[in-house]
């Protein structure tokens, strides 16, 4: 590419996947980031309602009033000074922090990136022609998003700090208290504070999900959150996303937008309204099917000696540490996740494409099914890469 930058990880694993199944190739797909789960009847109804109605015209270029002010009153009650003015839909999340990045970042100029970092945060500061300045998280500590070395990390060039929580890949959080120290840091030096909450519902253990949306009130001109109704509605084809902030920071993105997408689609932006103004059952049940799912992929990785893995605090992904599966003949993750595909026909995604070689991701929004299956391969081939053969799936082949 002429830019530089390579087609990202997660979507090239997603299209060997599909490659190997349209050769009639069963493939377990622990790789994708897709939810099993069917988008809300009330979302998809409202889409076809409006598809009789006609609406399949332009609308303005922010997105429908209605969407933009349930969002807005969505986040007010937690605290958020934002009206319908500051909201921007987007086609995806992935698009409101690529028009952020367009809009607030130039050659020379910085923004500090915790990792691992989802493949595309990094590469889109990049494409702006800016640094992406990249601090590691421990791993010991179940790579928690702490503000400290990202604060130490900023310089007079930073314009922006860039948090994913919950993470992916890793499903580490920031705290409430992080964010505000994040938050403070970057007020004080003119930067922006972008926070990619896609995940938000998407949190385990008796955790609350810490938003930068309380804190605008007290930063708004600092504060930028960007969403999705990919994940937490199973809406991922929809590609409905959107950015809360100041009214400077929605203009500025919006001119981008207005030379890259113009709106969003329309009838999905109707069905989006009517996941919001009537919240479906589907979006409680896929988050409990997935914390019953986190549960099986844990216990299924401690079955494999050498294997860590970070209980995720968020998120739908595992992200062990399989350095003790690695050898000469497979020596970093995107050699062992090329082992699982041919040995156990299992996509994984390396680790190496988020900034941490020496892991690999798992997703475990996947079926049921799927997820029995295809852990039992990869416990296998991990088993036998540390030199102890394990044996078939604990479970009797279901993950629930």
């Amino acid at each position: 590419m002429p830019s530089g930058e390579r087609e990202s990880a997660t979507m090239a694993v997603t299209r060997r996947v599909a490659e190997l199944r349209r050769e009639g190739i069963e493939v377990l797909d622990l790789g994708a980031g897709e939810p099993d789960f069917p988008s809300p009847g009330t979302a998809v109804k409202a889409a076809q309602r409006a598809l009789d109605e006609g609406r399949t015209k332009y609308t303005v270029l922010e997105g429908t009033a209605e969407l933009r002010a349930l969002l807005a009153d969505r986040y007010c009650a937690q605290g958020a000074p934002w009206s319908a003015a500051n909201t921007l839909v987007t086609v995806g999340a992935k698009a409101a922090l690529y028009q952020l990045a367009r809009a607030f970042l130039s050659p020379g100029d910085e923004a500090v990136v915790h990792t691992p970092a989802w493949v595309s945060i990094p590469a889109q500061v990049r494409l702006a022609g800016a640094e992406a300045v990249t601090v590691a998280m421990a791993a010991e500590d179940g790579f928690a998003i702490r503000a400290q070395p990202l604060i130490a990390a900023m310089t007079e060039r930073t314009r922006a700090v860039i948090v994913n929580t919950p993470c992916n890949p890793t499903g580490a959080v920031a705290s409430i208290l992080d964010l505000e120290r994040l938050a403070s840091a970057c007020a004080e030096r003119g930067a922006l504070l972008i926070s990619d909450e896609t995940y938000e519902r998407f949190v385990y253990d008796g955790r609350r999900h810490a938003s930068v949306a309380a804190l605008a009130a007290r930063y708004p001109d600092t504060v930028v959150l960007v969403g999705s109704f990919s994940k937490s509605y199973a809406m991922t084809g929809w590609r409905v996303g959107y950015l809360l902030g100041s009214a400077e920071v929605v203009a500025a993105a919006a001119a981008v937008q207005s030379h890259v997408t113009s709106n969003a689609t329309s009838f999905a932006m109707a069905g989006a309204e009517a996941v919001l103004a009537e919240e479906p059952p589907e979006s409680a049940a896929l988050v409990a099917a997935c914390a019953r799912r986190r549960q099986v992929v844990l216990r299924e990785l401690e079955r494999v000696p050498g294997v860590v893995c970070p209980p995720p605090a968020g998120a739908f992904y595992a992200f062990p540490d399989v350095r003790a599966c690695l050898d000469e003949a497979c020596p970093d993750s995107a050699s062992l996740c090329g082992r699982l595909l041919d040995e156990a026909r299992v996509a994984a995604t390396p680790g190496s494409a988020f900034g941490c070689e020496g892991h690999i991701r798992l997703s475990f929004a996947c079926s049921d099914e799927e997820l029995a299956a295809g852990l039992d391969g990869l416990v296998r081939v991990l088993g036998r890469s540390t030199g102890r053969v394990v044996s078939s799936f604990a479970a009797g082949g279901r993950a629930g």
